[in-house]
Parts: C-alpha cells; sequence; structure tokens
C-alpha cells in the first residue's frame, strides 16, 4: 500500500512538473534531432525519480552517455539492468525511454515516453551532462 502511495506521487510530480515546463509530452514537435534546451525542460519530469548529480529512487544521471547499464557503484539496480549488458548511447536510451520493461524485462523502472521527439530532446540534454 505504502508503495503504491509512493508510486502515485511520483507519477503526479511528473505530471506537475511538465505542467510547470509548459509543456506535455503529447505536445512536443516531430523533427528528427534532439534540443538540448527543451531536454532539458522536459527533464523536470524525470526529476520525480532522477538527478543529475545525486542517487534517487533513479541513478543519478550525469555521465549517463557512454555508461554501462546497471554500473554507477553506489546505486541498487535490478538484477535484471545490472545483467543487461547495455551500454547508454543514444539508441539504447531511445529504446528505453520507449518502454524500459520491453528492452530490459524486470527492471524496476516503469515510466515510458511514447513521444519520439520528447525522447530526442532528453537525450540530446543527457548527452550534454559530461
Amino acid at each position: 500500500m505504502k508503495q503504491d502511495t509512493m508510486m502515485i506521487g511520483i507519477v503526479a510530480s511528473a505530471i506537475a512538473a511538465c505542467a510547470i515546463a509548459g509543456t506535455t509530452l503529447a505536445s512536443v514537435s516531430t523533427s528528427v534531432s534532439g534540443d538540448a534546451a527543451h531536454g532539458k525542460m522536459l527533464y523536470q519530469g524525470c526529476q520525480a525519480c532522477h538527478s543529475i548529480d545525486d542517487n534517487d529512487l533513479g541513478p543519478k544521471h550525469r555521465g549517463v552517455v557512454g555508461r554501462p547499464a546497471g554500473s554507477v557503484v553506489d546505486y541498487n539496480y535490478s538484477a535484471a539492468l545490472k545483467n543487461s549488458g547495455l551500454t547508454w548511447d543514444e539508441g539504447t536510451l531511445d529504446r528505453w525511454l520507449t518502454n524500459p520493461s520491453a528492452l530490459v524485462p524486470g527492471t524496476k523502472m516503469f515510466f515510458k515516453i511514447d513521444d519520439a521527439q520528447a525522447r530526442a530532446d532528453i537525450i540530446a540534454y543527457l548527452k550534454e551532462l559530461h
């Protein structure tokens, strides 16, 4: 019950962050390349679980592009993600954000981003975080 309440709060926080940023995932344009500035705004929704520099419900994101999945030493990943053999690049991040459970069955992450442009924008932002 407590976990269900926490999940509802996380989802509500993500939706509220998108509203504060003045956008919704469905309202993003459909250009092919990512817009890092817009991705930074959209990332506010990710902050319900993630942080740039600190582990939270999800692992920190600074340096995620190029990093092997499940490799942040001080984060408690699912066994599925630790053993996935993935490395986070544009392609794997796009597939991950499309449907984490389809890419890595048994992962803890459940949030999906249906809009391809929103995914590209968030990935462009993450690429800037060295």
